[in-house]
């Protein structure tokens, strides 16, 4: 049996191989028999997907709502991961996100979300948001809550606002990054991380002085910090960062992204250090293609897939009339070792 579309012919066994499921399992879907669990019909639906070939009409859902999903600028890959994550969660449940990305210069998240307010939608996702700035007002989430929209903040928190917050711990990702290096004999550690107003980089800043102290490497948590270079979240600015902490004998560096950590790789590059024979790094996020930059990168891995799941969870529910928990979930990250990443150099640089 096979299923026909225009143009193509596409054998069941096809679909089922893609999907992970039997060829019957796929004949029920296509046929919009009922008895297949959601995730299940998900799965042969995104096989049709990935195969390049169009749904039949029969099996285009109609949108249960519109979701607005603010990210940041999206040359960052952990935000389209994130994005992407958020899109399947919700698609799976029958709702249409609407991407807001910003941009230097651009539209701003209070103009998205007017903008999103004008398009009626059920509730809003906000990804690295005005809330992760330690400076910026939270009145603009109040407001939004005051009318009765949901919303789900993720990286970062803030007090007083009236919604579910889910993050990253971002101290048990620095302890997972100096554990390891300090385990391959480095006693200069270094962090190039970005502006500390924001929650995520504050947390990173505080957590890695308590490890340099916890370990022997700093006398004090205010020692510790001068082992910290702020810059941007860019490849330019990781190199710069992590130019500086090379230049001042470091022969390690935690970043606070993939994208910073591959700019600090240029920057030993440069110098003529060889990595990881004379200088370590790490990065955080686990951006796609990181496996395949050289060297490999040594990063802590963002449970996006789980953090999408629990925002867009915690957003439905509030939407379907129940209250989500208030207090901030936090996701356990993970240490991915790659080739970025070796033992301290036998003679301390200088």
């Amino acid at each position: 049996m096979s299923l026909r579309l225009p143009g193509v012919r596409t054998r069941l066994t096809d679909l089922a191989e893609q999907a992970g499921v039997s060829t019957a399992t796929v004949s029920r879907v296509l046929n919009g028999k009922p008895g297949v669990a959601g995730e299940t019909r998900q799965a042969v639906l995104a096989a049709l997907d990935v195969l390049g070939y169009e749904r039949p009409s029969a099996l285009r859902a109609r949108p249960a709502g519109l979701i607005g999903l603010v990210v940041p600028e999206l040359s960052n890959p952990v935000f389209p991961a994130f994005a992407q994550a958020i899109e399947s969660q919700l698609a799976s449940r029958g709702y249409t996100p609407l991407l807001c990305t910003q941009s230097p210069g651009g539209t701003t998240e209070d103009e998205y979300v007017e903008t999103l307010i004008d398009h009626a939608v059920d509730g809003i996702v906000f990804v690295s948001g005005k809330h992760a700035d330690t400076r910026a007002s939270t009145e603009r989430y109040q407001r939004l809550r005051g009318r009765g929209l949901p919303i789900v903040l993720i990286n970062g928190y803030a007090d007083g606002i009236d919604a579910p917050f889910v993050s990253p711990d971002d101290a048990a990702s620095i302890e997972l990054s100096v554990r390891h290096l300090v385990a391959l004999g480095h006693r200069r550690i270094g962090m190039a991380i970005g502006p500390d107003r924001f929650v995520p980089a504050k947390r990173k800043i505080e957590a890695f002085a308590a490890q340099l102290v916890r370990h022997g490497l700093a006398a004090t948590e205010q020692e510790a910090r001068e082992h910290v270079a702020l810059t941007l979240y860019t490849l330019e600015g990781g190199q710069a960062a992590a130019g500086e902490l090379f230049d001042s004998g470091h022969t390690a560096v935690v970043c606070g992204s993939d994208l910073m950590a591959l700019g600090a790789v240029r920057a030993a590059h440069s110098r003529g250090l060889s990595v990881p024979d004379d200088v370590s790094v790490v990065g955080y996020d686990d951006s796609p293609l990181v496996a395949f930059t050289d060297p490999p990168l040594t990063t802590v891995r963002q449970p996006v897939a789980d953090m999408a799941h629990a925002a867009v969870s915690a957003l439905l529910t509030e939407i379907h009339g129940e209250r989500a928990p208030r207090s901030e979930l936090l996701f356990t990250p993970e240490l991915v070792v790659r080739g970025s990443t070796g033992a301290a150099p036998a003679a301390p640089r200088s």
